[in-house]
């Protein structure tokens, strides 16, 4: 194992006692090579290297060689002569062909063999010689008849042709008892991704057929490139197995389309505990498709969207998570998001009430000095200051070049002509709740009057009285990743707004029939709407191009009038007031009004 030579008698092994046996042999030989250098920090770095644990074999960290069958002699044997070996650590090593061949014959007599951690394990190879080492390493495990647990090969370049080399394994019954595979920073790409995924969906069903299904509950792939193809891909396998408690995914070039795939996997995991994408590009859809996800999980402890372009609409709707669910919460990364200073508060305001909460990193976000010391305030005047990360690298408050430059992600621009359909009047069918369209008619697609159509394309107040009970067409079917279309039907009628006595009253009366139904659904839905109006009105920033509405003192009115009715609940109250008080600019054309909104606000935050 080490590469001096040794010329003294091996000591006997005792049956189904590898561990302690192999600790004594290499603490002998260190303490002469230390007698003679004297040396301590050797002793240090020797002791480091030995271990002792009942069926465990380590060359962990060795930096070991081994190009041929005579550079692994003494490990094969190490390994032949272990009874009960349980554990066999070779990650930190560079392992060719021929050595890796020898050491599988040995392996293929280790039927009790469970954890494999062969992480960095081909450093200075060529790409060509990866594969067979793979595929020697796993015929001896496969021979074996060996039911693996951990399977680790991270720190591994191997590409896609690394995958295949661990192909056959991943479909024998040696993984259908895998409950960990690690495979962190192996370059697979989109190719691996698939084979990777085919594998695992493969051993599911074979090992399902066999009585016991593939319950795997950690997988780790960061930094492997697998971009929304293999994400997606393996977004299926996750989806078969139902078992994962632990996904770290983070750099792998995914964005709203993988991410999305992604969330309808996790929605089927509901042992989740971690979830880790860190550095992907959510942006607004991919984020609220996971906000989606994230509503029906109830374990959840730690979650990991850093680096992943949530923004602010993005971060409000994970609020409205926070707020309805998740209730073991410990640990939350939402830094370098470009996330606002109101939607970071209104995230804060979230997690209040999470009694395990330990840890919340809004960093490197938008916040500005001002908002900086806002939220910690926030944080500390719930005695939870602690728990908040450095804001040290905060990016500032957006300028109005970022302003002008919304909506700059051609991914997230949708195509529509912004028509105004009814209640069920969709040409092409509705959307259900998790954003799917269907092709079915909604029932009451004949019923819907033509009135409605008629307001819709033309708005006015005399229209709007004619309506009559005609007016409960009017809200679009409500997807809940996307309220643009009812929202614009609410600003339409609030648009309408007049002191005049019978069109003051029935705005302000259908303002409120719309508004109750969009905000009587989920948490969810109800703070995908607020934001959504708020963006259009300009007091929050958005990602989608399109002309800010011009700003109506009856829009202002209308939501005082709201704000004073119970269908608004304290918390939808608290995200208007947050947001709004910290873009006051957007309003100063309407003042009178804004203050009248603004106490109406304030007084329903005090009761």
């Amino acid at each position: 194992m080490f590469s001096h030579k040794r010329d003294v008698e091996r000591p006997k092994r005792k049956p189904g006692s590898c561990g302690v046996t192999l600790s004594n042999r290499r603490a002998s030989f260190a303490l002469t090579d230390i007698m003679a250098a004297d040396d301590i920090a050797q002793l240090v770095n020797v002791l480091s290297k030995t271990h002792l644990g009942d069926g465990e074999l380590s060359y962990k960290g060795q930096g070991l060689k081994l190009d041929n069958a005579q550079s692994v002699e003494e490990l094969v044997q190490e390994i032949e002569q272990c009874q009960d070996l349980k554990v066999l650590r070779l990650e930190g090593n560079t392992l060719g062909v021929d050595a890796a061949r020898a050491i599988s014959k040995a392996l293929e007599r280790k039927d009790q063999l469970q954890r494999c951690y062969w992480s960095d394990l081909f450093t200075g190879r060529l790409r060509s010689e990866i594969p067979l080492a793979l595929q020697s390493l796993s015929s001896g495990l496969m021979i074996a008849g060996t039911r693996l647990t951990v399977l680790e090969f991270s720190d591994n370049a191997f590409g896609p042709d690394g995958v295949k080399g661990i192909d056959q394994l991943l479909r024998s019954t040696t993984c259908h008892t895998l409950r960990e595979l690690r495979l962190n920073n192996c370059g697979m790409g989109i190719g691996g991704g698939k084979i990777l995924a085919e594998a695992l969906m493969e051993c599911h069903r074979q090992s399902t057929l066999a009585g016991t299904p593939l319950r795997l509950r950690v997988f780790v792939a960061g930094r492997n490139r697998l971009e929304n193809e293999g994400a997606s891909a393996l977004a299926k396998a996750f989806q078969m197995m139902g078992s994962l408690e632990e996904v770290h995914m983070p750099q792998n070039g995914i964005n709203h389309a993988g991410v999305t795939a992604l969330a309808a996997a996790m929605r089927l995991n509901p042992d989740l505990r971690v979830l880790n994408l860190n550095d992907n590009t959510f942006t607004k859809r991919g984020t609220l498709a996971m906000a989606q996800a994230l509503g029906h999980l109830r374990n959840i402890q730690v979650i990991n969207f850093g680096d992943c372009l949530v923004r602010c609409e993005g971060a409000i709707a994970l609020a409205a998570v926070f707020k309805e669910g998740l209730p073991v919460l410990k640990e939350l990364n939402l830094s370098f998001g470009e996330i606002s200073e109101g939607a970071a508060l209104v995230v804060a305001q979230a997690l209040m009430d999470k009694p395990h909460m330990e840890k919340v990193d809004l960093n490197g976000n938008c916040l500005g000095e001002e908002g900086c010391e806002a939220l910690r305030e926030t944080m500390e005047s719930q005695d939870k200051g602690d728990m908040l990360a450095s804001l040290s690298d905060d990016e500032g408050e957006p300028g109005e070049e970022d302003d002008d430059d919304e909506g700059h992600d051609e991914e997230e621009e949708e195509d529509g002509d912004g028509s105004n359909g009814c209640n069920g009047c969709d040409e092409e069918g509705f959307v259900e709740e998790n954003g799917t369209e269907t092709n079915e008619e909604s029932p009451s697609k004949s019923q819907c009057p033509e009135e409605v159509f008629s307001f819709l394309d033309c708005p006015s107040a005399e229209k709007l009285l004619e309506l009559g009970e005609m007016r409960a067409h009017l809200l679009p079917e409500v997807n809940i990743l996307d309220p643009r279309k009812p929202v614009e039907v609410l600003l339409k009628v609030a648009s309408l707004y007049s002191e005049e006595g019978m069109v003051k009253t029935t705005v302000l009366e259908t303002f409120d029939m719309l508004l109750r139904k969009l905000l009587c659904g989920s948490a969810l839905q109800a703070y995908t709407t607020l934001s959504t109006l708020l963006v259009f009105i300009g007091v929050l920033k958005g990602e989608e191009k399109r002309k800010k509405v011009p700003l109506a003192p009856g829009l202002l009115l209308c939501l005082e009038h709201a704000v004073q009715q119970d269908y608004l609940a304290k918390h939808h109250v608290s995200l208007l007031h947050t947001i709004l008080s910290k873009n006051p600019e957007a309003l100063k054309s309407c003042n009178g009004s804004m203050d009248r909104l603004r106490s109406a606000l304030e007084k329903r935050c005090l009761d």
